[in-house]
């Protein structure tokens, strides 16, 4: 894998209008996705996740959303002063994204084969004929059985798991050098679930494609990612390699999460939750923004914005006044347990 970075995130703030004010969605957040690399962004629903992901594809509407500060960087170029015809020939070619739920992306009055055909001669000079057979060699890449008849049905006539390799298919059919997955398993049964994980993790290995993976399970993010981003109410809290943050979480609110998750071998007498919600975008006006639902708080927590500390040791970054409680010579925040 190449460590240079094919896409950054740098300082991105992102409005939306709500009457005469503008809410921050997200607010002021950072990060690489390196090439041929699968990155995890981990978050409660309101944490900023997908408008950050829509940022990426040029997709913020506008009015109401703005995006206000910051850079989007792809190759080297800057997309924030990309024309609509120049994200033409991005959006699809060079970042391709696969939606939440395919049932309301894909539409119900054309068939599979219409839609990937369609989808591949906007973006080539293929015939009809050589975007059938595209089409063909892409179901087959995801793992559709029978691939000449499911071209002549229509979505509701397929499995919700049938329908997901499908947007998949549709994602990867002009090579993109960026996958951006958004809840790609959400509302999957298990079984299913797995053979999606192994079907990107495939695709990212045969075609060094990088991914960026959106999800609120650490599960997910456990088997296929290998760094990961935790978002909470418009900002990173936390991130760095997901075996360190798994193993030795620093900031509380990742803590919650990974205590939230079930344990298959019985050893949790019961399952832990976070109290509370993601507050409102904009009424966290002063202090940490997890404060209120955080069992580590003290007072500084109440009056200032913790800063993303780094560490020296391996990069990895929180966002937590707990890193000054480290003891000497510990790269790590040491968060109590």
């Amino acid at each position: 894998m190449n460590n240079e970075p094919i896409l950054q995130i740098k300082d991105l703030k992102i409005s939306f209008q709500s009457g005469k004010r503008f809410l921050p969605a997200v607010d002021g957040i950072s990060f690489e996705l390196r090439e041929g690399e699968i990155l995890g962004i981990v978050g409660e629903s309101g944490s900023g996740k997908s408008v950050t992901s829509l940022a990426a594809m040029g997709l913020i509407p506008s009015p109401p959303g703005k995006i206000e500060t910051g850079e989007i960087i792809f190759d080297g170029r800057d997309l924030r002063n990309a024309s609509e015809k120049d994200w033409l020939t991005i959006r699809g070619n060079q970042i391709s994204m696969i939606f939440q739920e395919p049932m309301t992306s894909l539409n119900p009055l054309f068939t599979i084969g219409n839609q990937l055909i369609e989808a591949i001669r906007i973006h080539t000079h293929f015939s009809k004929t050589e975007a059938k057979a595209r089409s063909i060699e892409l179901l087959k890449l995801v793992g559709i059985p029978r691939v000449e008849g499911i071209l002549k049905e229509y979505p509701h006539q397929l499995s919700g798991g049938m329908r997901q390799r499908v947007m998949i298919a549709m994602a990867m059919a002009c090579n993109p050098r960026v996958l951006i997955a958004d809840e790609p398993t959400t509302a999957l049964d298990v079984t299913i679930q797995a053979q999606i994980l192994a079907l990107m993790k495939n695709l990212n290995q045969k075609t060094n494609t990088s991914i960026i993976l959106i999800t609120h399970d650490l599960g997910v993010v456990a088997e296929i990612c290998e760094r990961v981003i935790v978002m909470y109410a418009g900002l990173v809290v936390e991130q760095g390699d997901v075996r360190t943050i798994l193993k030795k979480p620093q900031h509380p609110y990742t803590k919650g999460l990974l205590k939230a998750v079930p344990d298959l071998k019985g050893k949790k007498e019961r399952l832990l939750s976070i109290p509370g919600t993601v507050p409102t975008p904009g009424t966290v006006v002063q202090g940490c923004r997890f404060a209120a639902r955080c069992a580590e708080v003290f007072e500084k927590c109440k009056s200032e914005i913790p800063d993303l500390y780094q560490s020296e040791k391996d990069g990895h970054e929180v966002r937590c006044f707990l890193h000054t409680l480290k003891e000497e010579g510990d790269e790590h925040v040491g968060v109590p347990s």
